[in-house]
């Protein structure tokens, strides 16, 4: 027969490694990331991502001045000026590495970017992903024990 805290335990590791499955299964394969973001006077921002080859990557960035520094693998984009009004960059990757967006705002007034980015998932994360399941496992596991033979002290 199964005890309170067993039920509680191995409901609460389901739960937890239903999680884990799920963004693990969500972190699977190219990711895209949508910015919409506003940068304050004399604030900077960057973007740095893994991109896979011919991977589309977008934003623009409107302001009253601001200075981008935008560097891609290979021979692809590298820029590094100052810009007034709006810009808009577009471009496929031609390499896959590593993308590195810099935007400083040198104006008197706020920026605005928004953008499309689509970057390789983080290997780390899949890590983190496997290690939450585990956990979870793990609870399920110290939970179905207690219901076997209860150990001393609890």
């Amino acid at each position: 027969m199964l005890t309170k805290r067993t039920i509680i335990g191995i409901g609460v590791g389901s739960v937890i490694t239903a999680i884990g499955l799920y963004a693990l299964i969500l972190s699977i394969g190219i990711q895209t990331i949508n910015v919409d973001e506003t940068v304050d006077v004399a604030k900077s921002v960057t973007y740095q991502f893994t991109a896979p080859k011919s991977s589309h990557q977008n934003f623009k960035v409107t302001g009253e001045r601001f200075h981008v520094k935008l560097q891609t693998p290979a021979d692809g984009i590298q820029k590094d000026e100052d810009f007034k009004n709006e810009i808009t960059f577009d471009w496929y990757v031609l390499q896959e590495g590593i993308n590195r967006i810099e935007i400083k705002n040198t104006g008197s007034t706020e920026l605005r970017i928004t953008g499309q980015f689509s970057k390789n998932t983080d290997p780390l994360l899949f890590t983190y992903h496997i290690m939450v399941i585990t956990a979870g496992i793990v609870i399920i596991g110290f939970s179905a024990a207690f219901s076997v033979r209860k150990p001393k002290g609890f």
